[in-house]
């Protein structure tokens, strides 16, 4: 009996992803060829490692503990790909990126790229805590998320600063305003981002703050979901100030809870770097966002 590493870093995804086609993206396979991998890893061994619970996938107790000792392998091979791109040329070489949002981090990308066009740029969208944790687990080299910590895990670099700021219909009452409150927000249906969202993280405070509870519309995973709704007449939402170039069936308001001001920033391991992401802050340091 043998284990290849594609049964094992299949196992781990999908722990990880919750779903065969969430795994299958993140690890550029189909999802065929996942389920297929985890099916024969059961079948050889005579295990079962996930049960399906209506849509979800749930790891038995077998599998967490097989995740565990298949992290230490990853872990190994993140460690041996670092060692091996101490040597890479910026003429070729792949840069991984996670963005909580698409903005700015694709306008940071696109004058990256400008500049090395040979380098090889996969961009993964994920929620703030998911970006940190895949910088910590070293499946992406660089993130790009407002409100990162400051502490000696990261090597940080600001690119912009910004706010969050309402969004509404442009012939919505509020979207004339030049400033609203979250009392004359609240008489109003309202759509959220899910769990786990910078955003959300930082309109959750303000409300709190302001003693409001508020049951939302409509509660959404992604901040593209969100414009459509608010463009469609669903409900007003909440986006960072340069979370988007759209200009479209959008208003942005402030909100005059939400005054503070947070850095976007670029950031990585402290311990990991390479030519190729030296040469992004590089490019991040000499791009000017947003008249910064």
């Amino acid at each position: 009996m043998t284990l290849s590493s594609v049964q094992l870093r299949a196992v781990n995804t999908v722990v990880e992803e919750g779903s065969y086609s969430a795994a299958a993206q993140r690890l550029g396979m189909t999802q065929p060829a996942i389920s297929q991998a985890i099916r024969k890893l059961q079948n050889t061994f005579n295990v079962d490692l996930f049960e399906q619970r209506g849509r979800n996938l749930v790891p038995t107790d077998l599998c967490l503990e097989l995740s565990l000792v298949t992290a230490q392998i990853r872990k190994l091979e993140n460690e041996a790909l670092l060692l091996l791109q101490r040597g890479e040329s910026l003429e070729k070489g792949t840069l991984r990126v996670g963005l909580g949002s698409a903005m700015p981090g694709m306008a940071l990308i696109g004058e990256f790229k400008r500049s090395f066009g040979k380098i090889t740029v996969t961009a993964q969208l994920g929620s703030h805590s998911s970006i940190i944790d895949k910088v910590m687990e070293r499946t992406v080299d660089v993130g790009i998320l407002p409100d990162v910590p400051e502490d000696d895990r990261f090597f940080r670099q600001v690119c912009l600063e910004q706010q969050v700021v309402a969004i509404a219909p442009p012939a919505h009452p509020l979207a004339r305003r030049g400033r609203v409150s979250l009392a004359e927000l609240a008489r109003f249906p309202l759509v959220f981002r899910s769990e786990g969202s910078s955003t959300q993280r930082v309109v959750d405070q303000a409300l709190r703050r302001s003693g409001f509870e508020i049951v939302p519309e409509l509660t959404l995973e992604t901040r593209d979901g969100v414009c459509e709704a608010v463009a469609n007449g669903l409900g007003i939402g909440f986006m960072w100030t340069h979370g988007t170039t759209r200009e479209n069936g959008i208003a942005r308001i402030p909100v005059e809870e939400l005054d503070r001001t947070y850095e976007e920033v670029v950031f990585r391991r402290a311990d990991a770097t390479s030519k190729v992401v030296d040469a992004f802050f590089h490019s991040v340091a000499q791009t000017s966002l947003f008249g910064r």
